[in-house]
């Protein structure tokens, strides 16, 4: 999949001026629903124009900070095509008929278990791990997650791993101004898969201090209930 998309990236670039953040948004939100387009294709070339003045602003940090925000709030747009698309048919039916849409039961079945062992937080946690990120949305969906929760753990991870992304693209713009976007993508993918280490040091670490201050906040109310019925 993501060899068949590079050749359409250097079409895509000519209309990035304009078009560039719409772009983003909608494929972004493809990316994040149950078809399988490589967000990797989508940000690294877009950190990549940023660096080279090559979106609607010619202002690189500009550029970066909306092209981040249009990627993060257009997986949400994707993350809520799959919410409601579980809620709406169910799990027997996506159990049954999900491997005709890219919904291999195996992978329903992992991510089910994954959001049940673990919680409403892996909506954010999946967001930053690939092949699961844009499935974790389905169990949130059968769930009934609230809508706000899902909403910000899914803009909160969507933006990191877009920002993660950008900034790879924006380095190797730094670098070469002759690379194909062939090379760019898979010298991305290739930094990011060197640094897989770090980015899941860093979600350990998110992860340990959302769990502490979720553990404070409900220690500190219970103590108040207590407190209340003396």
């Amino acid at each position: 999949m993501t060899e068949f998309l590079i050749q359409y990236i250097e079409l895509a670039a000519r209309h990035a001026q304009v078009w560039g953040f719409v772009m983003i948004f909608v494929l972004m939100a493809v990316e994040s629903s149950v078809f399988p387009l490589p967000s990797e294709v989508v940000m690294i070339p877009a950190g990549f124009l940023a660096y080279r003045n090559g979106l609607t602003f010619g202002d690189p940090l500009t550029d970066c900070a909306i092209a981040v925000v249009c990627g993060a709030f257009g997986s949400l747009a994707g993350a809520y095509f799959n919410y409601y698309m579980a809620l709406w048919l169910g799990r027997p039916f996506l159990h049954k008929y999900g491997k005709y849409f890219f919904l291999p039961p195996d992978k329903l079945e992992r991510c089910e278990e994954v959001f049940r062992e673990y919680g409403e937080v892996t909506t954010f946690v999946c967001r930053l791990i690939p092949a699961i990120r844009h499935l974790i949305s389905l169990p949130a969906g059968l769930s009934r997650m609230k809508h706000f929760r899902f909403s910000f753990f899914t803009v909160l991870g969507a933006g990191i791993w877009c920002a993660i992304l950008l900034a790879i693209g924006y380095y190797l713009g730094s670098l070469s101004a002759d690379m194909t976007y062939r090379d760019l993508v898979h010298k991305g993918i290739k930094i990011l898969h060197e640094n897989y280490v770090w980015l899941f040091l860093g979600i350990a670490l998110i992860i340990g201090v959302y769990a502490f201050i979720h553990h404070m906040i409900m220690k500190s109310s219970k103590q108040k209930k207590i407190q209340q019925q003396f």
